[in-house]
């Protein structure tokens, strides 16, 4: 019997987390020093919702969250990174690489910003920098995500980034008590467009 394509290139992935760098900010794995981040967005209208950002907002959850993030690539769920500012390494939000297709060569992409750090250009430069990076792990060929269609900000950010567009999914995902459509977004990769 033939081993899952995962269970095949699992070995293959980087074990560590990498640092990866693009104009204004970089990716890094969490620490605990990034809980007063995780703390200022506990309030937010949105980010608890579609995360797992805790909503109260205490420094003992905020640190417990930051701990789940430092399991997730020892675990097979993916690559969890923070977005810091370049200069001076000031957390900004969350990016992750999830791997739950891996196997079928998809990987989904899911992306949060504190409220201050939005209207930047910093979700554009994560969004390419992980993309970039994504593209060098075997057998990966194809990266989604999913966007609520009044978001605006956030389907021009993967617009941006040259995600495309491919449809909505009508009531795809739970988003606090109810669900909620979501446009699809991929990108494909290099080698699979032409």
């Amino acid at each position: 019997m033939a081993l899952p394509l995962f269970e095949i290139m699992a070995p293959m992935l980087p074990s560590e987390m990498p640092i990866l760098s693009l104009g204004p900010i970089r990716l890094r794995p969490f620490r605990e020093a990034d809980a007063e981040t995780v703390m200022s967005v506990a309030a937010d209208p949105l980010i608890p919702l579609i995360t797992t950002v805790p909503v109260s907002g205490c420094r003992t959850d905020a640190v417990a969250f930051i701990k789940r993030q430092q399991e997730r690539l020892p675990s097979g769920i993916g690559y969890s990174f923070a977005i810091a500012e370049a200069a001076g390494d000031q957390a900004a939000g969350q990016i992750g690489l999830w791997l739950h297709d891996y196997r079928h060569g998809r990987a989904s992409i899911g992306y949060w910003l504190t409220p201050q750090h939005r209207g930047r250009g910093y979700a554009s430069a994560v969004l390419r920098a992980l993309t970039r990076w994504a593209w060098t792990l075997p057998g990966l060929a194809r990266l989604e995500l999913y966007v609520e269609p009044w978001n605006e900000s956030s389907w021009r950010t993967a617009e941006r980034a040259d995600f495309q567009r491919e449809g909505l999914l009508r009531s795809w995902q739970p988003v606090g008590n109810e669900r909620r459509d979501m446009y699809m977004y991929s990108l494909l990769a290099p080698d699979a467009t032409a």
